[in-house]
């Protein structure tokens, strides 16, 4: 597994959701950087990190993190998750692996229909992404077509720059591994929680797993502070960069 490591301290783990890379944490990372020794992954089959031939499933992607943080010699990290990449942060933290968890917009609290709206939202995204990738830099050079093609994912799309939208798009439609983690994502439903601490936030304007799903995870997850994120969107770090570098901080 690929990853980007910066900073010094104590170290924090960041886990990525479908389709993603490690890059989505950038608007938070100077501000975690000088506090933490950051490790953002890539999970297998997203951003430089090729598949694994594993079922790109939440156990199986936990089971690679903690692999690589062997590897790494890390004990025990706070982990924080966006998405799919939650999902993991919070089976980490069941697991023992992690000592802190913060879970953005989790998956795996939602009913069936709330998972083939997942699925078919990001399945969208991604077709898109495809068919218009001739014109992608074009369009995402505009500040409208960059509030038309990352609304669906950002409550504030004018706060990405050009390029890092058209990476972030590219790597949506060429990560290999968006097929199988895609089919997995209707399977998978949150198994309980460990003993570690946990935060669980979420966008208020989050299209892809609306915000209504955090009244699930309440009662789930009833020891967890439940964070709301007035006016963000599914990937709030670049809809409000201070927030949710403040909640990692306080968590770790």
């Amino acid at each position: 597994m690929r990853h980007h490591r910066e900073g010094a301290g104590s170290p924090l783990v960041l886990i990525h959701g479908i389709g993603s890379r490690w890059q989505v944490w950038k608007p938070v990372l100077p501000l975690l950087a000088a506090r933490f020794d950051v490790i953002a992954v890539d999970l297998p089959g997203f951003g430089s990190s090729p598949p694994d031939g594993g079922p790109g499933d939440v156990a199986h992607f936990a089971d690679r993190v903690t692999e690589l943080l062997d590897a790494l010699g890390v004990v025990r990290p706070a982990v924080g998750g966006s998405s799919l990449g939650a999902a993991v942060a919070l089976e980490l933290g069941r697991r023992g692996v992690a000592r802190s968890v913060t879970a953005f917009a989790p998956i795996g609290f939602y009913g069936s229909f709330g998972a083939r709206w997942c699925q078919a939202t990001v399945g969208a995204a991604r077709a898109g992404g495809a068919l218009l990738g001739p014109v992608l830099p074009a369009l995402l050079r505009t500040r409208p077509g960059r509030a038309a093609l990352c609304g669906i994912f950002c409550a504030r799309p004018l706060n990405l720059s050009a390029p890092d939208a058209l990476a972030d798009a590219r790597a949506l439609v060429a990560a290999p591994g968006f097929g199988a983690s895609r089919r997995e994502l209707a399977k998978w439903r949150f198994p309980g929680a460990g003993a570690v601490p946990v935060t669980v936030a979420w966008g208020t304007r989050d299209l892809v797993l609306p915000y209504g799903q955090a009244r699930r995870a309440r009662r789930l997850l009833p020891a967890a502070r439940h964070v709301r994120l007035t006016g963000c969107g599914h990937l709030p770090f670049a809809d409000d960069p201070q927030a949710c570098a403040r909640l990692l901080l306080e968590a770790g």
